[in-house]
């Protein structure tokens, strides 16, 4: 029967609601209870003229008429009629509200603030010293709805500790607990927005971009926050500006055609305005006709939704907009809420029994309360049921109810205290509170916020006034969804907005000028590597590390040293193949022909003591491919130069008995030819090798080579190799062999050859002068050539010096035993003890002939 009433008084008030009757919607924004909720909501707007035209403290009339407003107070007089129909919240009290306008202006929120902390029953407040006792008409208020509006009375109610819970004030500037100590707010702060917002142009590249906020507390801190979190990630602000509040006297006009040549700049794709609504609507109004290029507009939440800016006549030319709004729970109530209290409204006899049910004193000092909401309709109505901010006006509602509740130590039986509340006591129990409403489990943070999600809202037009289309959540992090979004560009072409291009792999930035996104991309060089992409120069690699050219990692060094497989390597060891053969067939000739005149002249048991050191000379080169290792490194050197040394002494021994011979007296040269074979060459063969033996000896001691890893001589391998520590120390070695060569090569070099004499000095000062080309020509290409290559180097020279004293001294005489052994005797080779006359020796050459 309560149904069919109810559907028929519907039917007959939409019936009246088209014939435009007055409705007394504006006498239902109060209602008596136990406890009364203050509320402050956008219901008008004032006149600009108005407000420049001050002169006195007089009340303003707001003449606009806001749909948001109403709708953000039904719900609040929706849920306030919910709990008091709830019996486990405030079981046995009742919740009254008592709502005004705001005109979205300072001045007149005064006005009912003032209201609110007046005396139960009155319009007057009193001045005590201590207002612990002090029980004002409301106890907590809900409300306002801007950050600029919240400025004034969060400090005035602060002065009281009356709670204050804020359904749009989200400037970070109001989480400051000791200028603002009673203030909440269902919303999160303006910096989870601009985190948000951060996030949104980092993921979609864009770090070129201006940056605009209202000329005003909201705006200023807005863009202040922005910078500081864009400068954090690499996003730099082209240009940044304030848009001027409108004005009555036009002066703003010009300051916003300042800002028009800024943002027309074509490398400006993107525009942050994190503006109030005025102001975005004075902006976009005056912007649209002087030719403002289409833009990507990253909206602010105080404007994205504003029914102000949604329909302005051109806005569907500016381009893009996306911005961020506060994810809530769905209210289904809501819409039969409201058609329900539509009805009402049109009743003649509801109507009058609420105006001598509900009237105060109130009404004598503000006025109607709404005088706008008498003629609104159904159709306007619905339009706006989903707004994001009626959910947040819900839930402060429920906060204060959860707080009244566990103040009054309420259960399902009812409230154990019955001592009235006070407003401060009431803030005690609000600190870090978990409420629920609509299902959904919200806390205030110790600064009386609250952590809800964001959806990343798109205005797509499809009519002339643009539908919000999700495209992504934020939730700490963002996660964009890129295939919904349609843009303004031809193609649906995503924006780029950039300072300068990216750089490619392997590159870094180079900042020209004063911002970090105009940049030239310069290539990492050989050893050095791009660690991040954000990175301003390269990152060198570790030691042991190398890169190529334009890199972006470091590859390990592989060590590097001579090994046995390489091409010179191989190279060398046929060499020594060759020499050591050489060696070995002329050590084997001089054995089996021991006692023959020419193995005699040549020294004997000498000569082949000297090509047993040749070939140990060859032998020794076996120690510089391979893997460096201490004992290696040690052995290198003595190992090398003894043997030479043994060989050369040898030979020193032939050039002086060669020059004796020759160039000293018959009497001398007998007595120095004793001292030159037996024992005593042996003796002197002996001495020279101790001394060099002495010299590696020192040379080991003082400065001994050691294994060393080079990082850098080669450009991608780690160098192993033996160091030499002192070269001159290392000349020093090759001392005793480089006087022997000379002592060898001036004795025989002076020498006349003897006519019918094998020429033994031709071949000593040869085999001398192999040797000192050898060395002469290793020394320059040592200093020269690479570090890897110079063990290869050394196996080179000695392998180069054994052939030349081979080739120079031994191979002819092996060639004589073989094939000219008709001149292996004892005149050809021994001869007598003087050179004859140049006649005798004529006459010795005939006679000779004459025998053969």
């Amino acid at each position: 029967m309560l149904g069919s009433a109810v559907l028929g008084l519907s039917l007959w008030a939409l019936l009246h609601l088209r014939t435009g009757a007055p409705l007394c919607l504006s006498r239902q924004l109060k209602m008596k209870g136990d406890y009364v909720l203050g509320g402050l909501f956008p219901l008008g707007e004032a006149r600009e003229a108005a407000l420049h035209s001050r002169t006195r403290p007089s009340s303003l009339v707001c003449t606009r008429f806001s749909w948001n407003g109403l709708l953000w107070a039904l719900a609040m007089k929706m849920a306030v009629e919910e709990i008091n129909n709830r019996s486990d919240l405030l079981p046995g009290l009742r919740l009254g509200y008592d709502l005004f306008d705001t005109c979205s202006e300072s001045v007149v929120t005064m006005k009912p603030s003032l209201m609110f902390l007046a005396k139960a029953n009155s319009h007057d407040i009193a001045a005590y010293c201590n207002y612990t006792q002090y029980q004002p008409r409301v106890l907590a208020v809900i409300g306002p709805h801007s950050s600029e509006l919240a400025l004034v009375t969060g400090k005035f109610f602060g002065f009281f500790l009356m709670p204050q819970v804020s359904y749009g004030a989200s400037m970070d500037l109001l989480s400051t607990r000791e200028t603002f100590p009673s203030f909440f707010r269902t919303v999160p702060s303006d910096r989870v927005q601009l985190m948000a917002t951060v996030e949104l142009l980092q993921q979609l590249g864009w770090n070129w971009v201006a940056a605009l906020g209202s000329d005003d507390e909201y705006g200023r801190q807005g863009l202040s926050i922005f910078s500081g979190l864009a400068a954090a990630r690499g996003i730099c602000i082209a240009h940044e500006g304030l848009v001027p509040l409108p004005r009555a006297d036009g002066l703003w006009v010009g300051k916003v055609q300042e800002l028009l040549p800024q943002l027309n700049q074509s490398s400006i794709q993107v525009v942050l305005l994190f503006a109030s609504a005025r102001a975005a609507h004075a902006f976009f109004r005056h912007s649209i006709n002087r030719r403002l290029l289409p833009k990507v507009w990253v909206a602010s939440e105080a404007w994205l939704t504003s029914d102000l800016v949604m329909g302005l006549p051109g806005m569907a030319e500016v381009g893009t907009v996306l911005g961020f709004l506060q994810r809530g729970a769905q209210l289904p109530k809501l819409p039969q809420y409201v058609k329900t209290h539509l009805a009402l409204a049109a009743d003649p006899a509801f109507c009058a029994s609420l105006g001598e049910r509900e009237q105060g004193l109130e009404e004598h000092v503000v006025g109607p309360r709404c005088p706008q909401c008498d003629d609104v309709t159904l159709q306007n109505m619905s339009a706006r049921l989903q707004h994001h901010q009626t959910f947040s006006v819900y839930a402060a509602v429920y906060s204060v109810a959860q707080a009244l509740h566990n103040t009054l130590r309420c259960n399902a039986s009812g409230c154990p205290t019955q001592d009235p509340v006070k407003p401060w006591q009431l803030l005690q129990n609000m600190y870090n509170m978990t409420f629920h409403a609509a299902g959904l489990e919200l806390r205030f943070d110790s600064s009386g916020n609250v952590d809800v999600e964001y959806d990343l809202k798109l205005w797509v037009w499809r009519g002339p006034v643009p539908e919000l289309h999700d495209v992504g959540v934020f939730n700490g992090s963002l996660w964009p969804e890129r295939l919904k979004m349609r843009w303004h560009t031809p193609d649906n072409q995503e924006p780029v907005s950039q300072c300068s291009r990216q750089c490619q792999e392997g590159q870094v930035r180079r900042v020209k000028g004063f911002h970090s996104c105009c940049y030239d991309c310069v290539d990492c060089e050989a050893g050095s590597y791009r660690r991040n992409p954000d990175d301003p120069t390269c990152t060198p690699c570790r030691h042991d590390q190398w890169s190529p050219e334009r890199s972006t990692r470091c590859f390990r060094r592989r060590p590097r040293f001579l090994t046995w497989g390489e091409p010179a390597v191989l190279l060398l060891l046929l060499l020594l193949g060759l020499a050591l053969g050489l060696v070995l067939a002329a050590l084997g000739l001089f054995i089996h022909h021991r006692d023959s005149p020419l193995v005699q002249a040549s020294g004997g048991p000498l000569a082949c003591f000297g090509l047993v050191c040749l070939g140990l000379v060859c032998l020794s080169v076996l120690l510089f491919p391979g893997q460096p290792s201490p004992a290696r490194c040690l052995a290198q050197q003595p190992l090398s130069h003894l043997p030479l040394t043994g060989c050369l002494s040898t030979l020193f021994l032939q050039a002086a008995e060669t020059f004796v011979e020759s160039e000293l007296p018959q009497s001398w040269a007998d007595r120095l030819r004793g001292c030159l074979r037996g024992p005593r060459a042996w003796l002197a063969v002996l001495l020279a090798m101790l001394v060099e033996a002495a010299l590696c000896a020192w040379y080991l001691l003082a400065f001994p080579p050691e294994v060393v890893t080079d990082w850098r001589v080669l450009p991608t391998e780690a160098l192993v190799h033996c160091c030499t520590r002192s070269w001159v120390s290392f000349g020093l070695v090759h001392a005793t062999n480089a006087i022997l060569a000379f002592l060898c090569f001036l004795g025989t070099f002076l020498v006349q050859s003897q006519p019918g004499r094998y020429n033994r000095a031709r071949g000593l000062t040869f085999a001398m002068l192999a040797y000192f080309i050898t060395w002469v020509s290793f020394v320059p290409l040592l200093a020269n050539v690479q570090v890897a290559l110079r063990p290869a180097m050394q196996m080179g020279a000695f392998l180069l010096c054994t052939l030349g004293i081979l080739a120079a001294f031994h191979l002819p005489r092996c060639y004589l035993l073989l094939w000219q052994p008709g001149l292996n005797t004892p005149e050809f080779f021994l001869g007598g003890a003087r050179m004859p006359k140049a006649g005798m020796a004529v006459g010795t050459e005939e006679a000779q002939g004459k025998n053969e």
